[in-house]
């Protein structure tokens, strides 16, 4: 028994939703599926609203816009079943047996498994470089390499999870901030859940322009700068905090942030361009993380 939850804002989800329902319905497993609009008010949800028509299948229409973390809270309360998965609206199944895929990882002694993220070429341009090269490099990574250190590619976008085990982690946890990955990673960790990986992706489509993709980064180091200054996550999970952990050490967190500042011009430039460098892209957040401390 499975629910499928998508959660939505200004996307047309009924593609995924259908697919899925096909999926589950040659699957023949007892399933439900809920999307959920974050109070956007989009005409996307004219579309959305065929999910409706779909077996075992309901959209809701929020009117308020309470945030990513808060509508999965949502949507993991309104979930019937033990085992929820969570798909972002803007993704598509790599394979046909991607379903069959999670219901086998359902019978054995997981209590998340994360299916993975993959690319496609044509999903390329100039403005979305940085987002699909930080993707490409970053985020498509083997299940093999990813279970190595399974709390560290953590992407919520596309994993599998016990409704009680994801309750319990995130109830206390419902800031609107782009960036929560890193605390789901830290909570997997702390609580010592047991976490598996798998080849199980779903291609990403909507990908930021380069513009959002800074805003949306710097927005994260925010994020991450209030949970490690709340002792939210442990500064040995994640590498950031690890080279911030360093240079604090050394006493030179301050000096670093202000003399990367002088070239933040020049390495915008760089990661706006058609390839960008993901070694400047690497120095640009933790400098910027860095000038949070001011």
């Amino acid at each position: 028994m499975l629910s499928i939850l998508i959660p939505t804002y200004h996307y047309n989800a009924y593609p995924l939703a259908q697919e899925l329902e096909r999926q589950a319905l040659d699957a023949n497993v007892v399933f439900e599926l809920i999307c959920v609009d974050d109070g956007s008010f989009s005409d996307a949800n004219i579309e959305n609203q065929k999910i409706n028509s779909l077996t075992n299948c309901k959209f809701i229409e929020a009117k308020k816009n309470v945030g990513r973390t808060a509508s999965r809270l949502f949507l993991a309360e309104q979930a019937q079943y033990q085992w929820l998965l969570f798909i972002d609206a803007d993704v598509l199944p790599k394979n046909q047996d991607f379903l069959v895929k999670y219901l086998n990882e359902m019978k054995k002694n997981h209590e998340a498994v994360f299916g993975g993220f993959a690319y496609k070429d044509t999903s390329y341009s100039k403005n979305n470089s940085l987002r699909y090269t930080f993707g490409k490099k970053r985020e498509e990574v083997d299940a093999s390499k990813r279970n190595k250190t399974p709390y560290k590619v953590i992407i919520s976008a596309n994993f599998l999870i016990k409704k009680t085990l994801y309750l319990e982690l995130i109830k206390n946890h419902t800031d609107n901030s782009y960036g929560m990955d890193y605390l789901i990673g830290s909570l997997l960790k702390t609580n010592q859940s047991n976490v598996w990986h798998i080849n199980n992706e779903v291609y990403h489509f909507g990908l930021d322009d380069n513009t959002t993709f800074l805003k949306k980064t710097e927005h994260a180091m925010q994020t991450l700068y209030h949970l490690y200054a709340s002792n939210k996550v442990n500064k040995n999970n994640i590498s950031l905090l690890k080279a911030y952990g360093f240079l604090k050490f050394l006493y030179l967190h301050r000096l670093f942030g202000t003399c990367l500042s002088y070239f933040d011009s020049k390495i915008k430039l760089n990661l706006t361009q058609e390839n960008p460098n993901m070694f400047l892209f690497d120095l640009y957040r933790l400098g910027y993380f860095c000038r949070l401390h001011h």
